[in-house]
């Protein structure tokens, strides 16, 4: 029976994730919302750097460790990039960014034909800096994410940071593994390469939900945010009375962007000031409020939970569920079981 190493089949079960996503990615499509082409070019590249440590550890190939090392520094910037994407527009040209995230990949080219032996330590420097990266941006929480909609914001947010986390520990991984051909001449390294294999099937699963599910419609209109700045107080009551008056919370694809423009208001501001005053984040009050009116739809109406759930603006029943019980402590069926029957 013929040898297939374990990196092998990793590089299956990504070229599997990929077409999944690449599969809700047309969907999202079709509703106008772009793909996040740097995470799926990542899968991708996860996929033939799986391949290529088949190559390299199951079979002995060592011509591929020519290839590797480069595909291994386009990683972090794929990461950052599709993080990017989920956080802001961004003022630079797509040809300048390109060039600034492409820098380490020619750096470690660079290295290859000079200095070999020099890539164990920068590789690590790179996945430590861009995931200090991601950090820099999440640093605000899940308000960071301003065109993720509210729905899924948390979601997102804590993928992302394992994600940033998830860089540092391949970073600590690729550090053990140099440290493994100094002291043991490489005796562990092929099982500490095939965690780093497992590790980085683990980034791309959380790089296929944010794909999936992070990015709303991009806004076509720009509005001009007041001359002055309202104070708490006024942000808040505006905030509250598109909730109550317009109920802008069943739009399933709101996010802080959006919000903003609806309410004319920075969106920083608005961050700032529910923050302040509640203690809560943004998509936490918004999914207040949908949380709120499905209370009334389970107790007044006897609609299924499930067309409850998108009445309100959610549009999966794992967010729906765990929103529900964060609020309620019970989820949907238990608080209408409590409930009398509608009349």
């Amino acid at each position: 029976m013929p040898f297939i190493p374990l990196s092998f089949v990793v590089a299956i079960l990504l070229l599997i994730l990929f077409v999944t996503v690449m599969k809700s990615s047309d969907e999202s499509a079709s509703i106008g919302r772009a793909p996040n082409a740097p995470f799926l070019v990542l899968i991708l590249l996860s996929a033939f750097q799986a391949f290529l440590s088949g190559l390299r550890w199951g079979y002995g190939i060592e011509e591929v460790m020519y290839v590797a090392p480069v595909g291994a520094a386009l990683v972090p910037p794929l990461v950052y990039c599709g993080v990017a994407k989920l956080v802001q527009k961004s003022g630079v040209s797509s040809g300048a960014r390109l060039g600034l995230h492409a820098i380490p990949a020619i750096l470690v080219v660079l290295l290859m034909t000079v200095w070999r032996s020099a890539i164990d330590v920068v590789l690590p420097a790179i996945f430590i800096g861009y995931a200090g990266a991601i950090l820099l941006l999440m640093r605000s929480g899940p308000d960071a994410l301003r065109r993720t909609p509210f729905e899924s914001a948390t979601s997102v947010y804590r993928a992302l940071i394992f994600a940033a986390v998830t860089l540092l520990l391949s970073a600590a991984l690729d550090l053990l593994v140099f440290l493994d051909f100094s002291w043991t001449q490489g005796r562990h390294a092929p099982a500490m390469v095939a965690i780093g294999n497992l590790l980085a099937l683990i980034i791309l699963s959380i790089a296929s939900a944010v794909a999936v599910r992070g990015r709303a419609p991009a806004e076509t209109d720009d509005v001009k945010p007041p001359v002055d700045e309202p104070t708490d107080k006024e942000t808040l009551g505006a905030i509250r009375s598109l909730m109550e008056t317009k109920r802008v919370y069943r739009d399933p694809d709101l996010n802080l962007d959006r919000l903003a423009r609806k309410a004319v208001l920075p969106a920083r501001q608005i961050s700032t000031a529910i923050n302040r005053t509640t203690g809560k984040n943004v998509s936490q009050f918004v999914n207040d409020f949908r949380i709120a009116d499905a209370c009334r739809l389970l107790a007044d109406t006897d609609k299924s939970v499930t067309e409850v759930m998108f009445e309100v603006g959610f549009q999966t029943k794992s967010n729906f569920n765990r929103e529900f019980r964060r609020v309620t402590d019970m989820t949907p069926v238990q608080w209408r079981q409590t409930r009398p029957n509608p009349t």
